[in-house]
């Protein structure tokens, strides 16, 4: 409090001085500058004690702001240190040797009479929300594999009687506390449900066509949606509420992913682009590489992201490029009669979140892990998982034990192709890594 003092001191003076200069002390006053000549004026007194109050307010001043830097400076390096530790716990699951999984250790939940085309994993993994063609949602519990709730799908014509989806479920999320599941259907419309009870709250309208991706915001109930319609729209589910609609891609969006940043991407179809955007700034990045119909997108990390196209290749991206850095073709190898071969499409992506784990599917009886080497700029293949069927949707559980499969005889878009051998079913895969000679379960926790 040294500048108050000194305004206070200055008051003072000044208030002394003007009393200095009235009549009755005027003879004093001449005899106290006659007996030192040296002293200052009252003029000069008063310049004096004004420098030197500004003086120790931009000492307070310089203060406040050495404070403010350091302070700054410490919340940056626990942010850091964070981000840092994250990513070395990713690498430590890679270091440490992804192994293939024992193929009688899968276990299979079937409950969906059609394909499944989506699903999400609870924040605790402890359960599987799955939706499919049928239009049904189920809750799943992971340890014992049973249905817990099973929200029916109604017929075409009943929207106004039915609680729940009338049309094929195509995209589902879960907020990052567990408490709100949303889904999107082919008749435009995002339910929003209680995930603990799975009791209907309420839905949202607005989407003029198929809702294909569905995304939270980590940390907050701030929903992100996707649509053939080439919108993306931001909502607030805890205030029932519409925010925003954004504009920019020429064809129908096929996938959505978000993570901490309030930004989320999504893949574009058949306009060949995959876009970042940044909801503060109103703006976007578009990013260019593969040479099909763009079906699928995932981020690694908040500076990294992998998608999936129908002609059959894997991207890898870092949001500061406008190209891939790294590219697969063909990833998942070709199909059909010799001089007619064309390549598996890539259905579906995943990734173990802030590590170097990438999971892909497709049509061609096996789900494919990938390590990304050093600098996100390779992709390697672990090892292949068989499974037969569509894999239209991979997840990985959040402490990376397990991946989780949704399994179609059809892809999610369409019904290009048809495997009758194929069960629609969830697949449960334990992962498992090997340390000093040992296999124990996968924890990127």
């Amino acid at each position: 409090k040294s500048w108050q003092k000194a305004r206070s001191k200055l008051d003072e003076e000044i208030s002394s001085d003007s009393d200095a200069e009235s009549p009755t002390f005027g003879g004093k006053r001449k005899k106290d500058n006659e007996a030192d000549e040296i002293e200052e004026t009252a003029q000069e007194k008063k310049l004096r004690l004004a420098k030197l109050y500004l003086k120790q307010l931009q000492e307070q001043e310089a203060e406040k702001a050495e404070e403010k830097a350091l302070e700054e400076d410490l919340v940056a390096g626990r942010l850091k240190e964070d981000v840092v530790s994250r990513l070395l716990e990713g690498e430590e699951l890679m270091d440490s040797g992804l192994q293939p999984p024992d193929t009688a250790a899968i276990r299979v939940l079937r409950g969906h009479q059609l394909p499944i085309t989506c699903l999400v994993i609870s924040p605790d993994d402890k359960y599987i929300f799955s939706a499919a063609k049928d239009c049904s949602i189920i809750k799943w519990d992971v340890e014992s594999g049973k249905k817990l709730h099973v929200i029916p799908g109604g017929k075409k014509g009943t929207e106004a009687q039915h609680v729940g989806h009338t049309a094929h479920v195509l995209s589902m999320a879960i907020s990052s506390d567990g408490k709100y599941l949303a889904t999107g259907d082919r008749n435009k419309l995002i339910m929003i449900w209680e995930a603990v009870t799975c009791k209907h709250l309420y839905k949202f309208t607005g989407h003029r066509d198929t809702v294909t991706g569905l995304s939270f915001q980590k940390g907050t109930h701030q929903l992100y949606s996707a649509s053939h319609d080439r919108s993306v729209k931001v909502w607030n589910v805890a205030e029932n509420a519409y925010v925003e609609t954004l504009f920019g891609h020429q064809d129908a969006i096929t996938g959505l992913d978000s993570l901490s940043r309030e930004c989320c991407v999504t893949s574009g179809g058949r306009d060949g682009t995959v876009r970042v955007w940044k909801i503060p700034e109103e703006s976007q990045l578009v990013f260019y590489g593969h040479q099909g119909s763009i079906d699928c997108v995932q981020l690694i990390n908040e500076e990294h992201m992998v998608s999936g196209a129908d002609d059959g290749s894997v991207a890898l991206w870092g949001l500061s490029k406008k190209k891939p850095l790294a590219t697969v073709r063909q990833a998942h190898s070709n199909f059909g009669a010799q001089g007619l071969e064309q390549p598996y499409w890539i259905s579906s992506v995943a990734t173990l979140l802030n590590s170097d784990v990438v999971a892909t599917g497709s049509h061609s009886s096996s789900v494919r892990l990938w390590k990304c080497g050093e600098g996100f700029r390779r992709l390697e293949p672990l090892f292949d998982i068989p499974l037969i069927g569509f894999v239209n949707s991979l997840k990985f559980s959040n402490a990376g034990d397990f991946l989780v499969v949704g399994v179609g005889q059809e892809h999610r878009l369409g019904r290009w192709w048809r495997i009758k051998e194929a069960k629609n079913s969830i697949c449960i895969i334990p992962l498992q890594r090997t340390v000093a000679g040992s296999a124990q379960p996968a924890d990127g926790s």
